[in-house]
């Protein structure tokens, strides 16, 4: 099948969204946000071997995995996922059947959103890649972002911390004797971004968000820096999955502070909020804990402090560095 032939396969026979005026089929794709609305965009890249491996997923996992990444970034900005562009490198040993399947794996999570897909690219390569860029809408002056924790604010999390990691691991062949290894293996494949939970809250005049796609040592550092202040985290309140606490302690804190793509959510907010946080919670049933503080920076260069045991160490940057 050739390029053409193919893009008129993926090519939606409707639109869900009503901002949607025109998708594939000519040079752009048009769509017109609501007046009150601001639009957010967000694009990943995903390569394989780096991002993915073909043998510890299926087409329809990568496809999947793709779009949710992207979907997190939405949801740590507040926004309602609304559409997505996907650009494809296919190497000439995938398949039409294959590529279908990834794209399967893209309209099974887009549907749960009602995204529409407008475009994008596709062609021949050495690699697979895949680049999926989301456009979302967030009321104006309701985006959230990482600059936005201040002095006196509760750090939370969403979900539980290292799944996905873990899942990767067991994926290529590390053995754990550990219960539920199916569970850390969906997690890994199908991770759920926590747009719901996001949106619930989307009444709140200041909240700070940061998905956590590179582990949480990297995203904390990433508001700290933004906002210039110090946050604090209680090693102990970070949110665990039982079964993982089976594994070794050593282990545990690697996956658990820097395994990353468990993309959940770390935010802030101020203490007379936090009911809010905890009401969105129960709506949406997602478990959220408090985790920790922020406080106003003690030194010119701001920092993360991990509190252990009576004893506090800063927590530098460990996640996954492409250019390092």
């Amino acid at each position: 099948m050739d390029e053409f032939s193919f893009i008129h396969s993926i090519q939606p026979k409707y639109y869900r969204q009503s901002s949607t005026l025109k998708g594939i089929g000519d040079d752009g794709a048009v769509f017109r946000p609501p007046a009150d609305m601001d639009i957010v965009t967000a694009t990943d890249t995903m390569v394989q071997n780096i991002h993915f491996r073909l043998d510890t997923m299926e087409p329809e996992h990568i496809g999947y995995r793709a779009l949710a990444a992207n979907l997190s970034d939405l949801a740590a900005m507040g926004s309602i996922p609304i559409s997505y562009f996907v650009s494809i490198v296919a190497p000439e040993s995938w398949t039409h059947k294959k590529l279908k399947s990834i794209y399967k794996g893209m309209n099974q999570l887009a549907s749960e959103y009602s995204m529409d897909l407008l475009g994008g690219d596709t062609v021949s390569g050495d690699q697979l890649v895949l680049s999926i860029t989301v456009i979302g809408f967030v009321e104006r002056e309701r985006a959230r972002y990482r600059h936005h924790a201040k002095e006196g604010d509760i750090v939370f999390v969403t979900g539980t911390l290292g799944d996905s990691a873990l899942g990767y691991d067991l994926l290529t062949g590390d053995k754990y004797s550990i219960e539920d290894q199916d569970y850390f293996i969906q997690r890994h494949r199908m991770p759920q971004p926590r747009v719901s939970f996001s949106r619930q809250l989307k009444e709140l005049d200041r909240l700070c968000f940061n998905d956590i796609s590179d582990g949480i040592s990297s995203e904390a550092n990433e508001i700290a820096e933004a906002s210039q202040v110090d946050v604090h985290i209680d090693y102990e309140s970070l949110p665990v999955h039982p079964k993982m606490k089976t594994l070794p302690k050593k282990k545990q804190a690697k996956l658990v502070l820097s395994g990353g793509e468990d993309f959940e959510l770390i935010g802030t907010v101020s203490e007379k909020d936090w009911p809010a946080v905890l009401m969105a919670s129960k709506i949406t049933n997602t478990n959220v804990a408090k985790i920790g503080y922020v406080r106003n920076k003690e030194s010119k260069k701001p920092k993360v402090c991990l509190h252990e045991k009576g004893k506090i160490r800063v927590l530098k940057k460990e996640g996954y560095n492409h250019l390092r």
